[in-house]
């Protein structure tokens, strides 16, 4: 009786302590799911008609399996009451530090309602579109890593679109010259010396990191909007990169549906897999890591017990400019194998917001950033089924989604560092 009673009173303060702002941000995330819910029923549920295909093999792959068919009216019904409960769980109770997972689930069964709605009557490529979803967030993800890294040490990245947009400059250039790992490497080395550039102005000269990061930006963009004018629009040679294909992993590429989503893509897919887990082992089992969070938290206690603040910082924030600047990359050996003017669109942004979303933790990041992939594809591929939908309201989709995030739908964030300038005392 005495331990229900602590558990009672645990959980009432728990609701207690939550602040004005909290409990008018869960009440409007809970109106959210309930539109969503409404919306699914309307649009997708009534008056809907056919059953949509999903073709979850590819011709040829060595398991088949089976299609698989759904009502597109059933399943927006069932769709929408589990929108509906989540509204009414979130408005009475919350879910917690499990909101931005529900959250993605909830998004995920809506946009399977949206999917089923817009293949009734015809099929659809689950494959293609995951493997479309993966593709797209790599760029994304990069982004975010590159994030984490920088902000565990107490420094704002905002230059993260800059270095993706150099890397991918560089790639097309000298891939072009001396082949794709040529390009890769020099992507990387670009992107690390931005952000040399930004650990020397926030760090050493404690200029603003917001201003600091801008500056980049603006430069990269001018940069690479000149050069492209001035010599790869008369020097065609010099942006005709290789593209790096896609190759299978023996076995894990056999896996039913699994296998072709993940493991039948190129170089910078797994080398995101390996990033992620490198990075995630790294700040939570590693003397590294430990140091790093230390000096992004607490970077006086840090420099008390000896640790050298000012050059965790410096090689935390050139280790993120490498990841940025090699993900940079993607867009150009990666994908089309050519240079465009601001042809990262805001992917550094969109990133920045997945780092967020994903609560400035390596696996988190991976997930927002596949959600970001997920909205981004779905212009392409929804293209193909010609629904009614304009593609330029599809091609707002990330953007909207990222609009999300940072409006603190989820609930606030709270950073993990101190983004203070540090002077040694």
């Amino acid at each position: 009786m005495g331990h229900v009673t602590t558990v009672t009173a645990t959980a009432t303060t728990d609701r207690e302590i939550r602040t004005p702002a909290e409990v008018r941000r869960a009440k409007i995330l809970a109106i959210v799911y309930l539109l969503l819910a409404a919306l699914t029923l309307w649009a997708f549920g009534i008056g809907s008609e056919g059953d949509a295909t999903f073709v979850i093999s590819r011709p040829g792959d060595t398991f088949e399996v089976g299609n698989i068919v759904v009502p597109a009216a059933g399943l927006a019904y069932v769709v929408s009451a589990i929108l509906a409960f989540l509204g009414a769980r979130q408005w009475l109770r919350g879910f917690g530090s499990r909101t931005n997972l529900v959250l993605a689930i909830g998004l995920g069964l809506f946009a399977l309602s949206f999917l089923a709605w817009a293949a009734a009557g015809t099929s659809f490529s689950l494959v293609g579109m995951f493997q479309e979803a993966i593709k797209r967030a790599v760029p994304i993800t990069f982004g975010a890593i590159s994030g984490v890294l920088c902000e565990r040490t107490g420094i704002i990245n905002i230059g993260i679109e800059g270095m993706l947009l150099g890397g991918a400059f560089t790639g097309a250039i000298v891939g072009s010259t001396l082949g794709a790992a040529a390009g890769m490497v020099a992507a990387a080395l670009v992107g690390g010396v931005l952000a040399l550039v930004l650990a020397i102005l926030t760090v050493k000269y404690r200029v603003d990191q917001i201003i600091a990061g801008v500056v980049i930006n603006i430069f990269v963009l001018g940069l690479t909007s000149f050069y492209t004018s001035q010599i790869l629009v008369e020097n065609q040679q010099l942006n005709d990169a290789p593209i790096m294909r896609a190759f299978e992993i023996p076995l894990l590429g056999d896996i039913p549906f699994i296998g072709p989503v993940l493991f039948d893509q190129n170089i910078f897919v797994y080398a995101m897999y390996l990033l992620v887990a490198a990075t995630t082992y790294g700040l939570f089992q590693t003397r590294w890591g430990l140091r790093t969070r230390a000096v992004g938290e607490k970077p006086r206690a840090a420099d008390t017990v000896g640790i050298n603040v000012f050059s965790m910082k410096y090689w935390n924030v050139i280790l993120g400019g490498l990841v940025a600047g090699f993900g940079g990359a993607y867009f150009t050996i990666g994908s089309v194998g050519r240079f465009d003017e601001n042809m990262t669109a805001g992917r550094g942004f969109i990133g920045l917001a997945a780092m967020i979303f994903g609560r400035w933790h390596p696996v988190g990041a991976l997930s927002a950033a596949l959600v970001f992939g997920f909205a981004d594809s779905l212009q392409v591929k929804l293209g193909i089924l010609e629904t009614p939908i304009p593609s330029e309201f599809l091609a707002m989709a990330p953007y909207l989604v990222t609009i999300v995030v940072v409006a603190g739908l989820v609930g606030r964030s709270r950073p993990p560092s101190d983004y203070t300038a540090y002077v040694k005392e």
